[in-house]
């Protein structure tokens, strides 16, 4: 099977704890003990190394002095997504920055997502960059790829889905109810929400700007939303 590398504290810790995927080994250069005794849990050998070898291994990521081999991301399915109970989706449109989407998987672990749904094409995937950026919180979230999101909306509309496209112009989120099943769409930030995947949702939302700036990180906009959401659902 193919093997993938991972890297940083928070990332190889991460994925030791999900169990979601295989790892393979561990290299550590740090010591850290909660890398030595996450490996350890999971009896996955534990490797001493150097960090020029971490940083060749890594092509220069900050890896903190903590890789891992693992198991290629184990991307999930449509219909495991929209099995569960009252699930909140977040859909997205083309976003390609590594960077935006490990913050966007981040704000999702954290509000309790159903599960994140990107593009096959012209879109970023969970690779390495993505897993540092979310501090390891891909490990625990479900992520599908899709070939068309539009169909996949409809899918989920006919699943008792609502979905609700990010943009300007639309209901203020604070007055749109988010408290049942309910996919969450939001675009690129250069172009936004394509117009074929925005005919396929049920209205919009938007979050008001009362500085210079148009518009939010897509990352900084899907946590308002997903937040918002999750409050109006009750806590936890």
């Amino acid at each position: 099977m193919k093997r993938e590398v991972i890297y940083g504290v928070r990332p190889v810790v991460e994925a030791l704890r999900s169990k979601r995927r295989e790892v393979y080994e561990v290299l550590d250069a740090s010591g850290n003990g909660t890398v030595v005794s996450g490996a350890g849990r999971r009896g996955v050998p534990l490797k001493k190394a150097d960090r020029r070898t971490l940083d060749e291994l890594t092509r220069g990521g900050l890896h903190q002095g903590v890789a891992a081999r693992v198991a290629p991301y184990p991307y999930s399915g449509l219909a495991e997504i929209l099995a569960q109970e009252n699930p909140l989706v977040l859909v997205l449109d083309g976003v390609t920055d590594p960077q935006n989407l490990g913050a966007v998987l981040r704000a999702a672990d954290g509000a309790g997502v159903g599960g994140v749904v990107v593009p096959k094409d012209r879109a970023a995937g969970v690779t390495a960059a993505v897993v540092k950026a979310s501090a390891g919180a891909s490990e625990h979230v479900r992520v599908a790829r899709e070939t068309n999101l539009r169909r996949a909306l409809e899918e989920m509309k006919g699943a008792g889905f609502w979905a609700y496209a990010a943009e300007a112009g639309g209901t203020i989120y604070t007055e749109q109810d988010l408290g049942g099943p309910v996919a969450l769409v939001l675009g690129s930030e250069g172009s936004g929400v394509r117009r074929l995947v925005r005919a396929a949702c049920d209205g919009s939302v938007s979050i008001p700007m009362l500085g210079a700036v148009e518009s939010l990180n897509v990352s900084a906009a899907a946590a308002v939303l997903l937040y918002e959401a999750r409050r109006q659902r009750g806590w936890p």
